[in-house]
């Protein structure tokens, strides 16, 4: 009987708002943005920092695909940036969904708290896979989808404690997905905090990262998924510190990557399978100055394909 999977991107869109004569501006490089998701084709597509111009076209050029979320600054704003979830429609059914701001007020639409430089959120939904079957119909899980603050440690440590939060309230045999742009690694004490490896106001995260535990990584020698539009191009100083890495005694799976684009995951239903950075690029113009990660998750063996009807 082969196996079934979810499939899950995350990509930063960047910067749609650049001039037209940029090389790097969203007209572009949305081709090719538009060619990676449909060369993977996620069940779930998490985007970041898209603005309303980026994600209509993408819905337009994806037919397959709905997409939830609103504007960091609201549900009556479409002039701000937004961390949407795209999901395959035919295969997928979004039954509940909401947004909270990453600060001391995380139901005030805008709000900003802790040192952050602008309003950050968390977009959740959770989802019904209509093609599996149980033994109750479907299959559920919760897709968790952020942007954290670029310049404040502090905003991002309270942040991911307030994501956590609201992850540790769901049910326990409710597998979650939390993936998007963190900006920071995994070893700054925002990622120690989620990976269960230091506390945070008293408590300890309990998520686990697909990258070092998928069965098969690819592309593990792009350590960094920031790289500026520069691709697999590295400076003096980013190769110095690509081999000060190499020898630190720290180096293992856990660590040994500076990735600030996470999948996460939390369920033991949830098997990662494959984990990739994607490289894709046409003519050395990238979808962002982001690296896309993806992976692929494995589902129980007690889940089974419904029948369509005839």
């Amino acid at each position: 009987m082969a196996s079934l999977s979810i499939t899950v991107m995350t990509l930063n869109l960047h910067e749609g708002n650049q001039p037209s004569e940029s090389p790097n501006s969203w007209e572009k490089r949305r081709d090719i943005c538009v060619s990676v998701i449909t060369s993977y084709s996620p069940t779930i597509l998490c985007t970041q920092q898209g603005l309303r111009c980026q994600l209509d076209y993408l819905q337009q050029c994806l037919p397959g695909y709905e997409q939830f979320g609103i504007s960091r600054k609201g549900s009556q704003d479409t002039t701000d940036e937004y961390c949407t979830i795209f999901y395959e429609k035919e295969k997928v059914e979004l039954t509940e969904g909401g947004t909270f701001w990453l600060s001391e007020s995380p139901s005030v639409p805008g709000s900003i708290s802790w040192g952050a430089t602008a309003p950050c959120i968390a977009t959740w939904a959770i989802s019904f896979c209509m093609i599996l079957l149980v033994e109750q119909p479907g299959f559920s899980f919760q897709i968790v989808n952020t942007n954290l603050d670029e310049d404040s440690p502090r905003a991002r440590r309270r942040s991911a404690l307030l994501t956590w939060q609201h992850i540790a309230s769901l049910p326990p045999n409710l597998p979650v997905i939390y993936c998007g742009g963190f900006n920071t690694q995994k070893e700054s004490m925002t990622g120690r905090f989620l990976l269960g490896r230091s506390r945070e106001h008293g408590v300890v995260g309990d998520m686990r990262d697909a990258w070092p535990n998928a069965r098969v990584r690819k592309n593990v020698s792009l350590i960094h998924t920031y790289h500026g539009f520069k691709g697999e191009k590295q400076g003096a100083v980013e190769f110095l510190k690509l081999v000060f890495r190499a020898l630190c005694l720290c180096w293992d799976r856990q660590t040994q990557d500076l990735h600030i684009d996470w999948i996460l995951f939390r369920g033991r239903p949830l098997v990662p399978a494959l984990c990739e950075v994607i490289n894709d690029n046409i003519d050395g113009v990238y979808p962002s100055s982001h690296f896309p990660i993806f992976a692929e998750f494995l589902l129980p063996r007690t889940v089974r394909l419904a029948e369509m009807p005839s």
